[in-house]
């Protein structure tokens, strides 16, 4: 099977199953009974709750925040994901329904994290990514919405993490330490809010069909809840046959916050594909309207009422806390045109409240690097997905009769300015670091960048293209943490935290915007969703553990040396070979900058048990350096210096997962 196709389906498949888990869903079975004894449970303590910190549009409290750019470029960040409800736990006071369940509220909110903010300093962190903000269902099928991914009001805070002004303090202090704040939106699906009543009974039922008898009838399980995907929509029938489209029913269950969904347009069924739960990731009319497995109701995200009311509430947002950036949750299951409206008009409001520089990068859960790299684009269509589903500016820019969405400006083909990089997590953090695969890996995956990402800014955007500004990460909330993976194939396996360590050196040193998820820089190690959401309070936020020493280490070398941050990135050496008996196995080495300004040369064995150098059958590594020029390894104890030998040649030996960052001797800076 071709690699590319192989990951793809690879990540298409966890999404579909292990994804699933992402939002904290399970198959529901007997949902009924389960939603009436939680209620019993929940309701007398539910009563007692505080408002809701709702969304009121205090024109006098939103005066009160004045936006601005707090960012002169984004390369310069360093960004840390902060899932709130693991993190700390500051205000007892919105402690109800706590549990240590992994699935379960833990109590974290924003001012235990605003508490914190000190350690995150520390370590060097320039960037907060915080968990979806808006009031979530409570719970569902035994699995809490701590993650936020289950929206019931758009308008509405969380009340478990705090009101308004916490949230607000937590960005001003934030601000005033020189960090940002990236806020996760969701505009694919709300949560489990409603079911298609496909007997047209009234009542959410789990039903099976068939008896198994002689091949002749199948059985087959369906919930009214999470029904499998009908092109036609799903379809409501009886025992008499087929009888037209299924009504939905919203729920009304104030004890689980199941309740019909706010702003008052998303309460009208036609505001949702209803076409039911995703089975093939690979069918583009499943993929971008099929509900999310486990319930997620799909959002009808072409209209133009969906759009516009989608700006309108993710800019308040902005308007009343002063954010910086929106990281996007499910960019792939969001048709093309949707992003071009929905960015452009963001920026363009922000814009003239002062907001510049505003950083929006989405998440495409996906190995296929060309998928990814659609949604920086600017040609339209940008993808053979965006071609399946329309993607045309003329009709994009016509009127709504015309299927168009006339906006504060004519759309163009700007989207989204950066992405999660997933790709890179599969083909190299996982191929190469883990599972120590020929580093020629990495070399071939950057060589696609200029292809697959938008080389040029986006207009009233960071002022940067796309390609500069990819999200690097190790580890997230979606996928197991790299200490649980591996290393691993190799009969000789690494020690899994010097792997760690070498993957590190690499987020911190290469090409983009490096990203920390929490809890990285103290060794955990869950699995799969949610024992990878684990509450970092456990740790004492230790600031001696060796990871975060590390990692305090790296953040200080990347802030400390520009090249690192800005500089130019090339490949200098790269190999397929893996052998015992091969002297470069597992050495990959890149540099950034110009040889005759700020520079640095970046070499990693990835191998987990040879010692290994750039060099093979005679031939070392070259770069565009002067000879006699020395660099200076700034990562080893003894500051090795090495000199540059004719047409720029470096030969460097390195032990097994290790690395060294060379920089020229008159450049280096005493201390770091």
């Amino acid at each position: 099977m071709d690699p590319q196709r192989s990951t793809h389906l690879s990540s298409a498949l966890q999404e579909s199953g292990q994804g699933a888990l992402k939002y904290g869903i399970v198959w529901r079975i007997a949902r009924a009974a389960r939603t009436a004894a939680l209620a019993r449970l929940a309701g007398a303590a539910l009563l007692a709750l505080p408002a809701a910190g709702c969304m009121q549009l205090d024109e006098e409290l939103a005066q009160q925040v004045s936006l601005a750019a707090h960012v002169s470029d984004w390369r310069e960040e360093i960004i840390y994901q902060v899932l709130i409800d693991r993190f700390a736990d500051g205000d007892a006071g919105n402690n109800y329904g706590v549990s240590s369940a992994p699935g379960r509220w833990h109590g974290g909110d924003w001012k235990g994290l605003e508490d914190r903010l000190p350690y995150l300093e520390e370590l060097g962190v320039t960037a907060l990514w915080i968990s979806p903000i808006v009031k979530n269902v409570e719970t569902d099928a035994g699995f809490d919405g701590y993650h936020g991914y289950w929206t019931q009001d758009f308008t509405a805070l969380n009340p478990h993490f705090g009101d308004l002004a916490s949230l607000r303090r937590l960005v001003a202090s934030a601000h005033g330490r020189g960090m940002k704040v990236i806020l996760d939106i969701v505009t694919n699906h709300v949560g489990q809010l409603f079911f298609y009543d496909i007997n047209q009974n009234g009542l959410p039922d789990d039903a099976v069909h068939g008896s198994g008898k002689g091949g002749q009838s199948q059985i087959v399980h369906e919930s009214e809840y999470d029904p499998d995907f009908d092109p036609r929509g799903v379809q409501a029938r009886t025992s008499l046959g087929a009888s037209g489209p299924a009504p939905i029913v919203f729920r009304h269950e104030p004890a689980t916050n199941h309740l019909p969904p706010q702003p008052e347009l998303f309460q009208d069924p036609e505001v949702y594909n209803r076409k039911g739960r995703i089975v093939d990731f690979d069918d583009v009319d499943q993929l971008v309207h099929g509900d999310f497995p486990g319930g997620l109701k799909d959002i009808d995200t072409a209209r133009c009422d969906v759009k516009r009311t989608m700006v309108d509430v993710f800019v308040r947002w902005v308007e009343l806390t002063d954010v910086d950036g929106f990281r996007i949750d499910t960019l792939k299951h969001v048709e093309h045109e949707f992003w071009r409206y929905f960015t452009q008009n963001v920026r363009l409001r922000l814009k003239e409240k002062g907001k510049t520089r505003f950083f929006m990068f989405g998440e495409a859960f996906d190995g296929s690097d060309d998928l990814i790299g659609s949604f920086t684009r600017h040609d339209v269509p940008a993808h053979p997905h965006d071609e399946a589903l329309g993607g045309d500016l003329d009709r994009e820019n016509g009127s709504e009769a015309e299927g168009g969405c006339p906006g504060a400006a004519p759309i163009t083909g700007d989207m989204v300015d950066g992405v999660f990089y997933f790709s890179q997590y599969y083909q190299v953090f996982r191929d190469v670091f883990r599972d120590a695969q020929g580093t020629r890996r990495i070399e071939q995956l950057w060589a696609e960048r200029e292809a697959n990402y938008g080389a040029e800014p986006n207009a009233n955007g960071t002022g940067l293209p796309p390609l500069k500004t990819l999200v690097n990460f190790i580890d997230n909330h979606d996928v197991p943490r790299f200490l649980y993976d591996g290393p691993g194939v190799s009969p000789f396996q690494a020690d899994p935290e010097a792997a760690l360590r070498n993957a590190l050196l690499f987020l911190f040193t290469e090409d983009g915007i490096p990203c920390l998820y929490y809890g990285t820089e103290q060794g955990f190690s869950g699995g799969n969703d949610p024992a990878n959401r684990e509450d970092l309070w456990t740790s004492g936020y230790d600031t001696e553990h060796p990871l975060f020493r590390w990692v305090k280490r790296l953040t200080a070398l990347r802030r400390g040396y520009r090249a690192l941050t800005v500089g130019e990135q090339t490949v200098r050496w790269s190999t397929e070979r893996t052998g015992e008996g091969d002297e470069d196995a597992g050495i990959f080495a890149f540099d950034r900058g110009e040889p005759d300004g700020d520079y640095a040369l970046v070499v990693l064995n990835t191998h987990p048990w040879k010692q290994s150098s750039t060099s093979f059958e005679g031939a070392a590594m070259t770069t565009e350096l002067r000879p006699g020029t020395v660099l200076v390894d700034v990562l080893s104890p003894g500051k090795t210096t090495y000199s540059v030998g004719a047409n720029g040649a470096v030969t460097v030996e390195l032990p097994p997962v290790s690395g060294a960052v060379l920089i020229p001797e008159d450049q280096v800076i005493q201390g770091l």
